[in-house]
C-alpha cells in the first residue's frame, strides 16, 4: 500500500480529502502526525503557488508522496476578495465565524443577487523525486445573507448553490464532496494518482 501525505493541520480538509480518496490503495495520513514539520509561510501570488510550496515542501522533509490544496473564496461583487486571503481575511489567526463575519459585514445593503461568488481549489501533488503535478476545481454559488447549516467548515455556511437550494453546509457530505471545488479537483486528481505514484513508490 502506498503511503501519502497530505500537508495540512486543516481537520476538515483533511476529512474531505480521505473521504474523497479512501477508497484508494492509500495509507492517508497528515501533518498532525509529523508534529516538527512546520507549516510553510502561504506568500504565493496565486493558489497554485501556495498549494505547490507546500507540497514541496513537506514531500522533501518526509520524502513521500504529498498533497497539498489551498483554496479559497472569490466574491465578485468585492473585486474577486478574499481570494488567497480567505483563511485568514478577518486575521492571521481568525476563526471560521470570524471570517464569515467580516465577508457578511462586507456585503451589507448589497442584495442577493448581486452576491455572486466562486469557490476556487488548487491542490498539488509533489513527489521527493521532484515530480509533481497540480489540478484545480470550482463551484459557482452566490453568498448568502446569514449563515445556514451545521456541517462543512470554513465558508460553508454563507456558500449558497443555487442547484440545491441550500448552503454548503446543509448539504450531505455525500452531496457536497461530489460538487465541491474540492471535490471537483480531486475528482481530476484520482484518476492519475495512481499512475503517478506508482513507478515512484516502493513495494
Amino acid at each position: 500500500m502506498m503511503k501519502i501525505v497530505l500537508a495540512t493541520r486543516n481537520k476538515g480538509k483533511a476529512r474531505e480529502i480521505k473521504e474523497i480518496l479512501g477508497d484508494l490503495d492509500l495509507e492517508i495520513v497528515t501533518l498532525d502526525d509529523f508534529p516538527e514539520i512546520p507549516m510553510p509561510i502561504e506568500d504565493g501570488k496565486s493558489f497554485k503557488e501556495n498549494a505547490l510550496k507546500k507540497a514541496r515542501l513537506v514531500a522533501r522533509h518526509l520524502n513521500m508522496p504529498a498533497i497539498a490544496d489551498d483554496s479559497g473564496i472569490e466574491v465578485d461583487a468585492l473585486n474577486k476578495r478574499p481570494g488567497i486571503f480567505s483563511a485568514r481575511y478577518a486575521g492571521e489567526n481568525a476563526t471560521d465565524e470570524e471570517n464569515n463575519s467580516k465577508l457578511l459585514h462586507e456585503l451589507n445593503g448589497i442584495p442577493f443577487d448581486k452576491r455572486r461568488a466562486a469557490y476556487k481549489c488548487v491542490i498539488a501533488l509533489a513527489l521527493p523525486s521532484g515530480a509533481e503535478e497540480t489540478v484545480e476545481g470550482g463551484c459557482q454559488g452566490f453568498i448568502a445573507l446569514e449563515p445556514e447549516g451545521n456541517g462543512g467548515f470554513g465558508y460553508d455556511p454563507l456558500f449558497y448553490v443555487p442547484e440545491y437550494g441550500k448552503t454548503m453546509a446543509d448539504l450531505s457530505p455525500e452531496i457536497k464532496n461530489r460538487i465541491s471545488h474540492r471535490g471537483r479537483a480531486l475528482a481530476k486528481l484520482r484518476k492519475r494518482i495512481i499512475e503517478i505514484l506508482k513507478p515512484h513508490t516502493l513495494p
